[in-house]
């Protein structure tokens, strides 16, 4: 998903615990990209939360992970 540098810099490192995309029309894809299972990351406590909490608002859920390489 491009962005721009200043939406970019106000996520920084900041995990869904901590961050979300401001346009909540945009979380869902967020939440399902998959970049922590993508690159085999692990995720606290904490951000499994926020994702668990985030994906239950999400309808219709379809979610493929392709592992990089």
């Amino acid at each position: 998903m491009a962005v721009l540098a200043a939406f970019h810099r106000s996520k920084a490192d900041q995990d869904p615990s901590a961050w979300l995309p401001p346009a909540t029309g945009l979380r869902c894809q967020y939440a399902t990209d998959g970049v922590a299972d993508r690159w085999a990351l692990s995720i606290d406590t904490a951000e499994a939360g926020a994702l668990s909490d985030l994906l239950g608002t999400c309808p219709n859920l379809s979610i493929t992970v392709a592992t990089a390489r």
